[in-house]
């Protein structure tokens, strides 16, 4: 047993299969319109990207790091949705939809995120289109999960968003958290807790009881302070932060996570200090079966910040999937979720070797 998981070996061990994927996902996949800097109200013309948290993931540990990796999801049969899928096709990722007929008119969809990036002191502006989205429309029943799993599966992700989404979504997260355990897989859950989300439908205390019931399964959680205390209940931290980059608020809250939930054996969240829209200071922080660690931190000269923590999650799993000492796992998440704000959209564009340079310290010097 390492980090207090029981992580199967990436090799197979005698007697026993290759495992189908070393990585497993479940979650809603949505397009992007990005206009790049200009606003939404004074846009032309727009890039899509396809995103989603979950497949972040999978998509991240295929392309940069050769990962085996999956995703459960939603797919609706309509040209959006073959986009979509064209792009899940080549990231790598190997699909296990449920599928939807669109009617013509008015759905079911797959989401729409809308996001200008913002340049200096002006923001970035993220809205949804997520009206009738086949995402919400999963519920328990909807994958062979026997199979799925039967097949081998090393570690199982899900996240708070997909939990929002409808009154079935959280259901379908646990029913796959309970087979992913039977299975014995390693699981985990990003807490990601957006209030305009669950207060369509059932607001905080809803959130509360649907969270608490998934991660009453779940090995490795990743959120930060705010996401512990919405999304778990967990109460405030007691010690003042002297700056957005400083872990003790973060570690102050460990104790209560894991007395709530025992079954817990990682908590671990990036540090962000936002100066303007371009330039933000990065670091990430774990807690790991009882010991604390803190990566080095970096000034970030961003260019489209949106998934730069599904690249911290996805670079961490990866370390620990690959049994890296801690620390290494901490710092390759760090430097994956650095490197990923320097591409456009929303999954990577890094090289394992770029990750592992700049994890080690290496600079921004032109390679020859």
């Amino acid at each position: 047993m390492k980090y207090g998981l029981n992580l199967n070996p990436a090799e197979p061990m005698r007697g026993k299969p290759e495992a189908a994927l070393d990585f497993l996902s479940l979650g809603a996949l949505v397009h992007r319109l990005d206009p790049g800097i200009i606003p939404f109200r004074k846009a032309t013309e727009c890039t899509i990207h396809v995103s989603g948290g979950e497949f972040n993931c999978a998509a991240n540990l295929v392309d940069c790091f050769g990962l085996k990796t999956g995703i459960a999801t939603a797919m609706v049969d309509y040209p959006i949705g073959e986009l979509i899928a064209e792009r899940v096709k080549a990231m790598g990722v190997k699909p296990f939809y449920k599928h939807f007929k669109h009617n013509g008119v008015n759905g079911p969809n797959m989401a729409t995120v809308y996001s200008d990036r913002g340049f200096g002191v002006r923001p970035p502006v993220v809205f949804y289109n997520r009206a009738n989205e086949a995402g919400a429309l999963l519920k328990p029943g909807d994958f062979d999960l026997n199979a799925i799993f039967g097949a081998g599966v090393r570690w199982f992700h899900s996240g708070g968003i997909f939990a929002a989404l409808s009154e079935t979504t959280g259901e379908v997260i646990i029913e796959a958290m309970e087979a992913a355990k039977a299975s014995g897989a390693v699981t985990s859950f990003d807490l990601n807790y957006r209030a305009k989300l669950w207060n369509i439908w059932g607001g905080q205390e809803k959130a509360v009881s649907i969270v608490r019931r998934i991660v009453e399964n779940v090995d490795v959680i990743v959120g930060n302070e705010e996401d512990l205390q919405l999304g778990l209940g967990v109460p405030g931290p007691e010690v003042a932060a002297k700056n957005k980059l400083d872990p003790s608020t973060f570690f102050s809250m460990i104790d209560k996570v894991v007395e709530k939930f025992p079954n817990v054996k990682i908590v671990a969240t990036t540090l962000r200090e936002v100066h303007s829209t371009n330039h933000h200071s990065w670091g990430a922080v774990a807690w790991i079966d009882g010991k604390t660690y803190v990566s080095p931190t970096c000034e970030m000269n961003i260019f489209d910040r949106v998934g730069g923590g599904d690249g911290f999650a996805s670079g961490f799993f990866y370390g620990l999937l690959s049994g890296e000492p801690e620390q290494e796992a901490v710092n390759l998440g760090w430097a994956h979720g650095a490197l990923l704000t320097t591409f456009p959209g929303d999954t990577t564009m890094a090289t394992v070797d770029q990750v592992k340079a700049f994890a080690k310290g290496s600079s921004a010097r032109i390679q020859r």
